[in-house]
């Protein structure tokens, strides 16, 4: 019976049809999914303390009303994101407990801190860019509700970037001292975002398989190389120096060569030991234990309308 149901299974896959919650799946299909996504949901959860750091301290009315719209927006991904993951049977709970446990991780990019305002606009323009580049793929993954919750989560995340495209123009159409901060908050984020896209393709372990599932539609290393070729022309026209010496356009390749990342750095922040991981963790736990009167009153409530409607 589950030899017909894995050949079904892998029937739809090829087909490009999409998989439901409802549908059968092989157990190592629903894991990868499961911690796919809850790393998807813990990043725009932790996301949204660099930015907010700024929300308070915003240079005007009108930069602190488009913060606060961005960090409401990644709060929200974040949720579309968790419920994705209990349609497959994950508890939300649960996996917040591994989170702030450490044994689930999130995107390495938010373990750097956000120094000066010009830092907002780089994370738009940067990182959003990076991921842009690697969740527009996600709206055609093969399993449904994450695939439909991505078409949302990228319109919003196009709309980040231009904010902070935005935002980075008119600091550079400024005084020389905010074009040094953008210089400055550009040399920083360059190439924690290009680790954004996971480690090289020969030491990512869960690369092939994900991609026969089609789950993933290209490799860590694709995304990587797509991703600067979109943004040196952006750069030339912001006028900023992406600070890679060998940073040049091949036309042999069609695309541009860069220089070697440090993955020492990258390993090491996601095994906790980057400038911030304690900070973003101990917010986190502190955020969620706080609010746990408000988790209680709601099922106190909700309870409550149950016997109410049971006895009706």
């Amino acid at each position: 019976m589950d030899a017909e149901r894995e050949r079904e299974f892998d029937r739809v896959v090829a087909a490009e049809q999409r998989v439901e919650p409802r549908d059968w799946m092989p157990d190592g299909y629903r894991k990868t999914l499961i911690r796919q996504i809850a790393q998807h949901a813990h990043s725009e959860i932790i996301g949204m303390q660099p930015e907010a750091n700024w929300i308070s301290r915003a240079p005007s009315l009108r930069r602190k009303a488009i913060l606060l719209a961005k960090v409401q927006d990644e709060a929200g991904h974040g949720l579309y994101l968790y419920a994705a993951t209990e349609t497959l049977g994950a508890d939300r709970e649960d996996l917040t407990t591994r989170l702030v446990q450490g044994r689930q991780k999130y995107s390495s990019i938010f373990n750097y801190p956000t120094l000066t305002f010009a830092d907002v606009g780089v994370i738009g323009w940067l990182v959003d860019g990076a991921a842009i580049c690697n969740q527009v793929p996600l709206c055609r993954t093969s399993y449904g509700p994450y695939a439909r919750a991505m078409i949302r989560v990228c319109k919003e995340e196009s709309f980040h970037q231009r904010q902070g495209y935005e935002l980075l123009m008119t600091m550079m159409r400024g005084t020389e001292a905010q074009r040094r901060m953008v210089q400055d908050a550009v040399d920083r984020w360059w190439w924690p975002s290009l680790m954004m896209f996971g480690p090289p393709d020969d030491a990512s372990s869960n690369t092939e398989r994900s991609m026969a599932w089609r789950i993933k539609r290209h490799t860590n290393d694709e995304l990587r190389q797509k991703f600067v070729d979109m943004t040196v022309p952006q750069a030339e026209a912001l006028g900023v120096t992406l600070p890679d010496p060998e940073l040049r356009w091949n036309p042999e390749r069609g695309h541009h060569d860069f220089g070697q990342i440090d993955w020492d750095e990258f390993w090491r922040v996601v095994g906790g030991d980057g400038p911030c991981n304690r900070q973003r963790v101990d917010h986190r736990r502190a955020a969620h234990e706080n609010g746990a009167w408000v988790r209680e009153a709601a099922a106190a409530y909700a309870a409550k309308q149950a016997r109410q409607e049971g006895a009706a």
